[in-house]
């Protein structure tokens, strides 16, 4: 396995495949304002300049301030720049997430997304979770809408089977997948296969988890050959485990978006990719 390519096409879309994910940058809980919106901000500029060109963020981030926060920072966008958004969850509260999937609703996702990002088009449009108690076809009538309107260029899902993918993919195209995956949890092996053997990008979220301690011990001695931290060849581990991924760490530090960058630089060899993947 190799690191054949530090990017991946998403439609016309080039991205880095070392992208950022703004979900830390909210209140406590992943709700209300960001503590210190003005070092939110330079976070933000700081990923751009240094070459992130994919950043993910959500309307039930905050809710709704995290997608503001990114249009201050970064509008007007540059042309090469995608940014992923989702929609699909309630957020009565703190750490409170609950699924959404009728039609008004998303259909409202959509639009809020539109004003507070700034844009006509939203780059990635992805549905944050199927909700079990709507029929997903009911569901992505309006985001059907949205990309028949030029509204959505590129639609993804997030949490999803093999399953649900194909019974969505009856309904629209689809270009992404985000799904909790890393070292330590890689529950969605199969998905991950699936969605590299049908040319989409497969998102892991919480990419930095790195599971049992046992675990760790490894990662530590091979952070320590390449001079690196933990992190960094946590990520560099997901870089070279399958060209289609794209990685969206996220941070409240510039010092550590730094550190987060340069896991490109790191190449595993094939030992310490296995080593670490046993």
């Amino acid at each position: 396995m190799e690191n054949k390519s530090l990017t991946f096409k998403i439609g016309d879309f080039e991205v880095n495949r070392l992208g950022y994910g703004a979900m830390q940058l909210t209140g406590k809980g992943v709700f209300g304002e960001v503590d210190d919106r003005e070092n939110a901000k330079t976070v933000l500029q700081a990923a751009v300049a240094g070459g992130v060109n994919f950043i993910d963020t959500a309307e039930a981030y905050g809710p709704k301030f995290n997608e503001s926060l990114i249009a201050e920072a970064l509008y007007p966008y540059t042309s090469d720049i995608l940014i992923a958004t989702k929609g699909g969850f309630d957020r009565p509260g703190p750490n409170n997430w609950i699924p959404n999937g009728t039609p008004e609703n998303i259909r409202e996702n959509i639009e809020g997304s539109l004003k507070r990002l700034k844009t006509d088009s939203i780059g990635l449009w992805q549905l944050h979770r199927i909700d079990p108690n709507v029929d997903v076809s009911e569901t992505l009538k309006p985001v059907v809408e949205a990309v028949q309107e030029g509204k959505i260029r590129y639609v993804g899902l997030s949490e999803v089977s093999i399953e649900q993918i194909e019974r969505v993919q009856e309904i629209l195209p689809i270009a992404s997948v985000q799904n909790l995956y890393n070292i330590g949890n890689r529950q969605w092996e199969s998905v991950l296969e699936y969605t590299a053997a049908q040319g989409l990008a497969f998102i892991p979220w919480y990419p930095l988890a790195s599971g049992p301690s046992k675990l760790e011990s490894k990662i530590k001695s091979i952070a320590e050959r390449h001079n690196a931290t933990t992190a960094q060849i946590a990520l560099a581990w997901l870089l070279k485990r399958s060209p289609n991924i794209l990685l969206i760490p996220g941070t409240k530090s510039v010092d550590h978006l730094k550190e987060n960058l340069k896991a490109v630089a790191i190449n595993l060899s094939d030992e310490e990719f296995e080593m670490i993947s046993a």
